[in-house]
């Protein structure tokens, strides 16, 4: 192996990156990122908010044991979730299959 190979490898396998090194911080990351798949911030929203909305119902759940309600908690932040993705999917493949069919 020559020693400019090697040169070439050692610099390339060098760990010290960062996204700053790009010219992009993570908040130009995460914008850019949501311009692409615009239901991946909806999704987190989506979760966040029926997590919060369930947290401040917290004090009203009446009898129901704790655990239980956190179980019901996670459901619908999943299932939120779920729902975001599949309709992500279902945009995805009408944009590949049928828009383009249209004139």
């Amino acid at each position: 192996m020559s020693p400019r190979t090697l040169q070439e490898i050692t610099t390339s396998t060098n760990t010290d990156l960062s996204l700053c090194s790009y010219g992009e911080g993570q908040g130009s990351k995460f914008i850019r990122k949501a311009k692409e798949t615009p239901f991946v911030p909806i999704g987190m929203a989506g979760c966040a908010a029926i997590i919060a909305f369930e947290l401040y119902k917290l004090e009203s759940r009446g009898n129901t044991k704790m655990s239980i309600h956190l179980i019901h908690v996670r459901v619908a932040a999943q299932g939120f979730v779920v729902g975001a993705m599949t309709l992500r999917t279902a945009y995805s493949m009408y944009q590949k299959f049928w828009a383009k069919s249209r004139p």
